[in-house]
């Protein structure tokens, strides 16, 4: 696996270049500045009002005046709560399951593959953290792959509807009460889009507001719940559905090149829909209340754009490039995110250890290290990306999380492989089904995508939830997680 060895190392503890978010930090820093700002200006209106209690009447008038504009726009500048009300994961047909012998030997039939890229994809099998349980869609699974476009919708139908329909029916939810839906999916972008195709089958409102996101990699769902929040800031006692799923049949690579032949073996089928609202009422019955949202790429630096990219190869096979730099830039982006993420809701003594090793590797000793802060401080739960084991257990190690804390990612992406940005809802369904998420806890997902893109959400559960391990894509086989020779990493 020589080409793989090159791609590691740690993304998060590699101190040779220490870049910060300053414009994002100088973003946030104004924000809490503004807030600050308005609060002093109300302290300063009731001095005033004492000063001055003896004076004209007309001083009375501006001080009332004074008070209301600040209220009215404290009230207004407070948005309403964004509450994720459930979610539904796709778990995909038994017939679609492809365990290594029948993966290998479609591969050896296909005549597109030579010797050495067969046993390549054979090893990376093996050692990919990946389950004999995984699924591939049908059109997949010919000799040789169907990937033409009517097979493409096919597969659509076979990933978005059922989970739409599970999501429906678990919140008893019309179709006619949906105002917002988005539909993320980086590599297939058919038109009518696949926002107009769930429209069209759910008979959903003239009026709906619809997206759909493309090339958005694995952060698109996170995205996609962004989106959501930033649409139910202005649209006020709406619902709003994200769905999140990769297509795989226009995916494929049929050619030679290693750095391409990666996606072929750890991509999987699945898929994921979210219900999001911000109606008061919508607080009984909801699981959790998105509580910090942040966004940050690197996609202006050339080489963080290049790091991953959908191109030809040199025989005009189209494929999806992951190049040896990608961890180092994986890195960089990682850290810009966890930094801003940090200021909003790391205690203020964690805070004062990281500016505390910052200014000292800066002015006094340049070898040492930046001090990584303790998220597990304020976050119960993570969620992070299922790029691989690798990749799970380097973002582990540079934010410092035990076994248990990456133990979601690793048992999700040997159950079901790599399914894109819909991963994070089955990592979440695994600490569901496990009965790990506890009222007043905090899960943080934390997607990374192509550009580079990273997204980070942090969501508080507001009720007791029980009962997930009867249902949900866990349901068959809940029982036998954690495996303990994946928690070893053998």
């Amino acid at each position: 696996m020589e080409y793989l060895s090159k791609l590691r190392h740690d993304p998060l503890l590699n101190t040779t270049s220490i870049t910060l978010p300053s414009s994002l930090l100088s973003k946030h820093l104004h924000s809490n500045f503004t807030e600050l700002l308005r609060f002093t200006s109300f302290l300063i209106s009731i001095a005033a009002f004492f000063i001055f209690h003896k004076s004209k009447p007309i001083l009375y008038l501006l001080f009332l005046f004074s008070c209301f504009i600040f209220l009215k726009r404290l009230i207004l500048s407070k948005a309403a709560p964004v509450y994720l009300v459930d979610f539904s994961c796709l778990r995909p047909p038994s017939f679609c399951r492809v365990p290594f012998s029948t993966f290998i030997e479609n591969v050896s039939m296909f005549q597109c593959f030579d010797s050495e890229s067969i046993s390549f994809m054979a090893k990376l099998l093996t050692s990919s953290g990946l389950s004999e349980e995984t699924f591939l869609p049908p059109a997949l699974q010919y000799i040789p792959p169907n990937t033409h476009l009517q097979e493409s919708i096919q597969e659509v139908h076979m990933v978005l509807f059922p989970v739409m329909e599970d999501l429906l029916s678990k919140t008893r939810l019309s179709p006619c009460d949906i105002d917002i839906l988005i539909v993320n999916c980086s590599g297939f972008c058919p038109s009518p889009s696949l926002s107009s195709i769930i429209i069209n089958k759910y008979s959903l409102r003239s009026d709906i507001k619809s997206y759909t996101l493309s090339g958005m990699g694995c952060s698109a769902s996170a995205i996609g719940v962004d989106l959501a929040r930033s649409l139910l800031r202005i649209h006020k006692n709406s619902n709003a559905v994200v769905i999140s799923t990769e297509i795989l049949s226009t995916g494929w690579y049929s050619g030679n090149e290693r750095s391409k032949l990666i996606l072929n073996c750890l991509f999987r089928m699945g898929s994921a829909a979210i219900l999001l609202s911000n109606k008061k009422e919508a607080k009984k019955s909801s699981k959790y209340k998105l509580s910090r949202t942040v966004r940050t790429q690197n996609a202006f630096d050339d080489q963080a754009h290049f790091s991953a990219v959908r191109e030809e190869d040199s025989k005009g096979n189209l494929g999806f490039t992951i190049n040896q730099n990608v961890l180092q830039v994986v890195g960089e982006t990682l850290r810009s995110n966890v930094t801003v993420l940090g200021s909003s809701i790391l205690p203020f003594s964690e805070k004062l250890w990281l500016v505390f090793s910052i200014l000292r590797k800066t002015f006094i000793d340049k070898s040492s290290e930046i001090y990584v802060p303790n998220f597990k401080t304020v976050i119960q739960h993570f969620c992070l990306p299922t790029s691989g084991r690798a990749m799970i257990r380097d973002i582990g190690k540079g934010l410092k999380l035990g076994d248990k804390d990456i133990e979601p990612a690793l048992m999700t992406l040997h159950r079901f492989g790599n399914q894109s940005s819909s991963s994070l809802w089955y990592e979440l369904a695994y600490l569901e089904a496990k009965v790990r998420v506890k009222k007043g806890d905090k899960v943080w997902q934390l997607g990374l995508g192509s550009g580079l893109k990273c997204s980070s959400l942090v969501w508080e559960c507001i009720r007791p939830i029980v009962g997930e391990s009867k249902k949900g894509p866990w349901a068959d086989c809940i029982s036998c997680y954690p495996i303990p020779t994946v928690d070893k990493g053998i």
